[in-house]
């Protein structure tokens, strides 16, 4: 990994991972097949990557932007034809709870969808708790505005003591959708609680066009929320008035993960998805990094 540009001001916390193995077994969203996810503790500098043990000499995916090979309704990692899709709910989890060492073994090409939020990742992570390592890690303090800016979609990221999110949805032709919004600083207790219950979304003319392409094979009322018109169809209603906004800072927690840095900034979001978030997170390494000088 590159190393931080020495003329920014950085923190310093110590480096965390899982004090024991956790275990998880569900379907994927898009394969509908099952799936078998186990989150092993990794040592210090180790950082966080995918390993498919389902495959010959169980290869391996490192958690960062560099390894992204495709933004299309999710993020996908991969080298070669090696691949590891939808890894975005798992790292939103983990960089709630501030763990940088972590070997995430999957027995498939997708993480289990749960119930298509974050909340079976948070309790694989407090079923076995964090433990702080010797070493530590910096914190870069974002100390001027980056922005990212493609017609309607706008990133932009400002000075700021903590890890904010603020994400406004806008689908100006669904009448549920023209307009939410949602605020908080990224830290256990707000993730736990206000964005990891928040489920994957579609709007109901989407779903055959997905699964003409193959995908959602796994995908139902239990795991996803969908939109008809003025009717949201979901198995025990909305979670929260704007849970699809939430959904949306759950997906941008996980994406900016990839930059493989703490760093403390405001980020404003309107109507981001994948590929512009992975974009953001390309032009934040490059600022953290100076890899653009």
């Amino acid at each position: 990994m590159a190393a931080v540009n020495p003329a920014l001001k950085t923190l310093q916390r110590k480096q965390r991972t899982l004090k024991e193995e956790s275990f998880f077994s569900g379907i994927g969203i898009h394969t509908g097949t099952e799936v078998n996810l186990r989150f092993c503790p990794a040592k210090e500098g180790t950082g966080v990557y995918f390993k498919r043990v389902d495959l010959p000499g169980q290869p391996i995916i490192p958690a960062t932007v560099e390894y992204v090979q495709d933004t299309s309704r999710s993020t996908t990692i991969g080298i070669n034809d090696i691949r590891v899709h939808t890894v975005e709910h798992v790292l939103s989890a983990i960089k709630a709870y501030q763990i940088d060492n972590l070997c995430i073994e999957i027995s498939n090409i997708e993480p289990p969808i749960g119930n298509g939020s974050a909340d079976v990742f948070v309790e694989m992570i407090e079923k076995v708790g964090v433990i702080e390592q010797s070493q530590t890690v910096p914190i870069v303090k974002i100390e001027q505005p980056i922005y990212f800016s493609d017609e309607e979609i706008q990133i932009i990221a400002l000075p700021y003591d903590e890890y904010r999110i603020s994400y406004t949805l806008s689908y100006p032709d669904v009448n549920f959708l023209k307009a939410q919004f949602h605020t908080l600083v990224i830290n256990e207790e707000n993730f736990k609680s206000e964005i990891a219950p928040c489920r994957t979304f579609a709007l109901y003319k989407e779903i055959s066009a997905l699964m003409d392409r193959g995908l959602i094979k796994g995908g139902s009322l239990d795991n996803a929320v969908v939109i008809k018109e003025d009717v949201i169809l979901s198995k025990g209603g909305l979670f929260f008035p704007n849970e699809m906004a939430r959904h949306k800072i759950l997906d941008l927690i996980g994406d900016l993960f990839l930059t493989g840095f703490d760093f403390h900034a405001h980020i404003i979001a309107i109507r981001s998805g994948h590929a512009s978030n992975v974009a953001f997170a390309r032009k934040l390494l490059n600022y953290i990094t100076m890899e653009n000088h």
